[in-house]
């Protein structure tokens, strides 16, 4: 595994925001969970709301919206999870 991975939801040649795949595990738990329970937090937030109403083109950039920290969050959960998996076996 590369020192610097880059973030999957940014295709491009040169990537600008990458993880520290070398990170103290406990960071790159803290940076996943903060990302996943923003998106977590927003959702049930709406998901409680009475009435919501929106057109198609909202939804759809407010949908992108939250992927992009969940997306990063789970790109920091596998840097986790490959460095784990040696020390279970």
């Amino acid at each position: 595994m590369n020192r610097y991975m880059p973030l999957t939801g940014h295709d491009c040649t040169i990537p600008a925001l990458t993880i520290d795949t070398q990170a103290p595990l406990d960071v790159l738990l803290d940076a996943a969970a903060y990302r996943i329970r923003a998106v977590t937090q927003l959702l049930e937030n709406i998901a409680f709301r009475e009435e919501l109403s929106s057109d198609a083109v909202v939804l759809h950039d407010f949908a992108q919206l939250l992927a992009i920290p969940l997306r990063d969050g789970c790109d920091l959960m596998d840097v986790i999870g490959r460095r784990l998996s040696p020390q279970a076996a």
